[in-house]
């Protein structure tokens, strides 16, 4: 069975829906891993993505700030959640489909400040990265899975608009992208968009709200990502970013990340 799976920072799912449904109607998504979901597990629109064919959900918010969802037109088998680094903000979802174990991360951005010793929310995201690391590592093998989110960090080059000038900019500071190949090595996880876009290619899945013309100046960062551990890389079809979603009406700064496999 051929499963295609969207994952979108939507920077609030009730303000993103007509949004969600375009790409819907265009990418024909069968999972949906949403992230800044923005709203209490109460107030989640359920009803609206049961009509829109998503009948099984992992829903993990809070009030205005963070969450994130895991929509289904597969049955979900299992479920849950944890927190990290001691923090209880609701980043982190997991479902079972089909045999595959789907994690949806909306991983802290850090803040404007790299230094951990004056910028505590830059702390915390190394130290979320950190136990990200320990616990796949643990999990490593159990068995087939794929990894998606806003990981909110830029590992490559070619992942942002310039290299030289980000390298102080947290996203694409050294200790970031460092911690972030840990958790790639973690659980040997296999960047899936990269299986088809080549890494000396530019690709971004972010462009600030601050950019007068953000298309033109194309100043973007590749924040958001879709993994699959090594078992699956065979069963890859597709990858890409659905860049135009950024210049739809009242969009999110993040685009959908897209890729598509075969259940084994």
């Amino acid at each position: 069975m051929r499963v295609t799976l969207a994952s979108w920072n939507v920077n609030s799912v009730r303000l993103r829906l007509p949004l969600i449904e375009r790409l819907i109607g265009e990418a024909n998504p069968d999972v949906l891993c949403l992230q800044e979901t923005k709203v209490e597990d109460a107030l989640f629109p359920r009803e609206r993505f049961r009509a829109l064919g998503f009948p099984h959900a992992v829903i993990r918010g809070q009030k205005g700030y963070h969450g994130v969802a895991i929509l289904s037109r597969l049955p979900i088998t299992e479920m849950g959640g944890r927190e990290w680094a001691k923090r209880e903000d609701r980043r982190h979802a997991i479902a079972c489909l089909g045999g595959i174990e789907v994690h949806n991360f909306y991983v802290p951005a850090g803040g404007d400040v790299p230094d951990p010793a004056t910028n505590p929310a830059f702390a915390h995201k190394l130290a979320f990265l950190q136990e990200m690391a320990r616990w796949f590592k643990k999990a490593k093998g159990k068995r087939p899975a794929v990894l998606v989110g806003d990981l909110n960090v830029a590992p490559l080059e070619t992942d942002v608009w310039s290299h030289r000038q980000l390298l102080k900019v947290v996203s694409h500071t050294p200790v970031e992208v460092a911690l972030l190949k840990t958790v790639q090595e973690s659980a040997a996880w296999v960047d899936a968009v990269r299986r088809f876009v080549p890494e000396t290619e530019r690709l971004y899945s972010w462009w600030s709200y601050r950019a007068h013309d953000w298309a033109r100046s194309d100043r973007g960062r590749r924040l958001d990502h879709v993994w699959v551990t090594s078992s699956l890389e065979p069963n890859l079809r597709a990858g890409g970013v659905l860049k135009a979603a950024r210049g739809w009406l009242r969009p999110s700064d993040h685009a959908p990340v897209l890729a598509t496999f075969d259940l084994p």
